[in-house]
């Protein structure tokens, strides 16, 4: 893949990144999606090489950059597992970048260092049975009681939240008002009435560790809230600008895997005395999914330049990741096709790439709510073309 209108020091990032996927996850990836294992020490391996640090300011232990570079390291690591580079995301694109966006400096100072160094590792507590898609569901509550707040309620599908050492979570601080009802809170594990179940078996993402957690009467300071009170997680909706576009980074880097394991496949696998290249579909089928991959990567570079510029995003990062996720989606399976029975073996990374790839179709915001976003920035210019 081209990678055209990468800058210099982006190439070197990204040639940099590669080379770790390469050498540390690539040739361990299969192992560690079997075992259902998150690979936990390459938190402390990503911080060292300033990853984890990517958005991040020197004075809380961050590395700089933005969201362009963000966005090459989600695909590179996606490349190598989708699940490793989802458990990453999670803790700073989310648990983290909560912190650095809603907290004080008292917050940033406590929390920050440690994340970015690997040493402590967060989860975001958001969705509910019967939250999701749907924000203003969530049940799990938070009460003032003088100078803390008592949380109940439970989390599901949380992810990271096996081994998470703290958990951002959002709660109902005033139910009446709904939406404008919530606020932001950093719980730490050992926090008493804490309780998180065993890690989920799940379709796809293995190595990816998930679960549910209970809060049963749980108090924590409340020195431990983010943001205004009732208006935290509108804040936090305001400033956690990564998901879309890191979505649509996975599913390109995933993409260039399944594309990757299958021109590896279909070059080798001969039938008669020659590779299945040589039949027509065989070439158009790759064809049609490297050009798909690449639209897709122009879409997320263009949402993550628009980001960084502080432009209007919104639109482009719901058609990078929609369009991307789809994308991957299609490719993958078609990589499965084209690989045939060793594809479908257990031990085959096509069948990995298979299973891993729908999830993101789901994950931050459905194709359907992305499709809802785009057809109201085209309602909105309507007016313009009429």
């Amino acid at each position: 893949m081209s990678d055209a209108g990468l800058g210099e020091e982006e190439v070197a990032f990204r040639d940099s990144v590669r080379a770790f996927v390469d050498r540390r996850i690539v040739p361990n990836a299969t192992r560690w999606d079997l075992e259902e294992r998150y690979p936990r020490e390459l938190f402390q391996e990503a911080a060292a090489l300033g990853w984890l640090g990517i958005g991040f300011p020197e004075e809380v232990g961050g590395s700089g950059g933005g969201s362009v570079l963000y966005a090459i390291l989600c695909a590179e690591l996606a490349r190598g597992s989708a699940a490793v580079a989802l458990g990453l995301y999670v803790h700073t694109a989310l648990a983290a970048s909560a912190i650095l966006h809603l907290g004080s400096a008292e917050q940033k100072a406590r929390h920050l260092p440690e994340a970015l160094a690997g040493k402590r590792i967060g989860c975001w507590a958001y969705a509910e049975p019967g939250a999701g898609a749907d924000i203003a569901c969530v049940r799990t509550r938070a009460r003032r009681t003088g100078e803390h707040y008592v949380i109940d309620g439970a989390k599901l599908y949380i992810t990271n939240s096996p081994f998470a050492d703290f958990m951002v979570v959002v709660a109902q601080t005033d139910p009446a008002r709904g939406l404008k009802g919530m606020s932001i809170f950093v719980v730490d594990r050992d926090t008493p009435g804490v309780r998180v179940s065993a890690p989920f078996r799940k379709l796809g993402m293995g190595a990816s560790e998930m679960a549910e957690i209970v809060f049963e009467g749980v108090r924590v300071p409340a020195g431990n809230r983010l943001g205004t009170e009732h208006l935290g997680f509108i804040e936090a909706l305001q400033v956690l600008t990564l998901g879309r576009v890191a979505s649509a980074g996975f599913g390109v880097g995933l993409g260039r895997a399944a594309l990757g394991e299958a021109l590896r496949y279909a070059s080798t696998r001969m039938q008669g005395d020659a590779p299945i290249t040589r039949h027509q579909f065989v070439r158009f089928t790759l064809a049609d999914m490297a050009t798909r991959i690449e639209a897709a990567w122009r879409l997320a570079l263009h949402a993550a330049r628009l980001i960084e510029a502080g432009g209007d995003y919104d639109c482009a990062a719901s058609m990078a990741k929609l369009f991307a996720t789809e994308t991957c989606s299609h490719v993958c399976e078609r990589a499965l096709h084209l690989c045939g029975a060793q594809g479908y073996m257990r031990e085959s990374a096509a069948q990995r790439f298979y299973r891993d790839c729908k999830v993101l179709e789901i994950g931050e915001g459905t194709s359907e709510i992305q499709r809802e976003t785009i057809f109201r920035h085209l309602s909105r210019q309507a007016g313009k073309w009429v």
